[in-house]
């Protein structure tokens, strides 16, 4: 792990000009991407259990996230790759807990509609991963919302208490409500989250503590 410091390319709510995150198990570069100045999240360790995180100075408990996202599979990601991209937050020191919410762009338009209702989900690192969410509890924990890989995203997050709201591109409706956030209402960090077989952007972020 380590920190970076990175120019103004994200905004945390009306903080300064610059902001630090603590890079987990990657690197923070900044660039551009789809004509947008954005920050380019860069697997470090390529393990399918790896997570990848960027964590912002900022501390939330309850409150709403806003960011734009771009994600898609790296050319040598395995063909099972979604372009994992979302957001963690009340993240606890270095990233050894948090909440997410991320989104699979490739199954957004997929043919198969049971790809489709897995295009958006929510883990709590690390004893909730999303396949033992799946497994337990079918269908609660993720579900469909119109994305597409490599595109611009937004999503916004709202945060009370044990509940959170995904709400993608826009939408007046929640594409995913998670009413029991496995890791209580403790505040904690947000972080910029991506899976290391993601090529991962974001541009945007902020975050609005209530």
């Amino acid at each position: 792990m380590k920190r970076i410091a990175l120019a103004a390319a994200i905004a945390v709510g009306l903080s300064a000009s610059a902001q630090e995150f603590e890079a987990v198990q990657a690197r923070v570069e900044r660039g551009r991407y789809e004509g947008r100045a954005a920050i380019h999240l860069i697997p470090t360790v390529r393990d399918l259990n790896t997570e990848v995180l960027a964590i912002a100075p900022s501390v939330m408990r309850d409150g709403v996230i806003d960011i734009d996202v771009a994600g898609k599979p790296l050319p040598d990601a395995p063909a099972d790759s979604r372009g994992f991209i979302g957001v963690a937050f009340r993240v606890r020191p270095h990233g050894t807990a948090f909440e997410c919410l991320y989104i699979r762009p490739t199954n957004g338009r997929a043919d198969d509609q049971l790809r489709r209702n897995h295009s958006t989900q929510y883990i709590s690192f690390p004893d909730f991963p999303w396949y033992r969410l799946r497994k337990e509890t079918p269908g609660v924990y993720e579900s469909y919302a119109d994305m597409e890989p490599g595109k611009w995203t937004h999503l916004r997050i709202v945060v009370k208490g044990k509940t959170a709201q995904l709400f993608v591109n826009g939408a007046g409706q929640p594409a995913l409500i998670v009413n029991d956030l496995k890791l209580g209402d403790e505040g904690g960090a947000v972080a910029l989250w991506s899976a290391q077989s993601t090529d991962a952007w974001f541009a945007n972020l902020k975050v609005q503590p209530h």
